[in-house]
């Protein structure tokens, strides 16, 4: 079992920026990626950014050059910067750890962090 808490969600306005945070615990060993999802009213929930344990990283088109990936290995913890943000960036944004080469959307969540972008 993997734990993962997601934190760092809130109010801002267009432009602004925000950064949330995942912390890890449980059986967390082994080559992972760790990736943000976020989902939207209505709408499916889709990746924003991923990245494995060795620090590659994959950025959905929309968010490129504004949001950036990291993680702390050392501390399990994963990182989202969110800069220059829009009102389309509005969503829940989930935390995922899975195994490397798992299929997309599986593995583990967190609870989710509310993001809301005022215009």
């Amino acid at each position: 079992q993997v734990q993962l808490v997601e934190s760092g969600g809130g109010l801002v306005q267009a432009g602004g920026s925000l950064r949330l945070s995942c912390a890890a615990s449980g059986s967390i060993f082994g080559i992972n990626v760790m990736g943000w999802y976020r989902q939207a009213p209505g709408k499916q929930r889709e990746l924003v950014a991923s990245i494995t344990l060795t620090g590659t990283t994959n950025y959905a088109d929309s968010v490129k050059g504004r949001f950036t990936i990291s993680r702390d290995n050392a501390k399990n913890t994963m990182y989202l910067q969110m800069n220059n943000l829009k009102p389309e960036d509005t969503a829940v944004y989930y935390c995922n750890w899975r195994r490397l080469g798992a299929p997309p959307l599986s593995g583990y969540w967190g609870q989710g962090t509310q993001v809301t972008v005022s215009s």
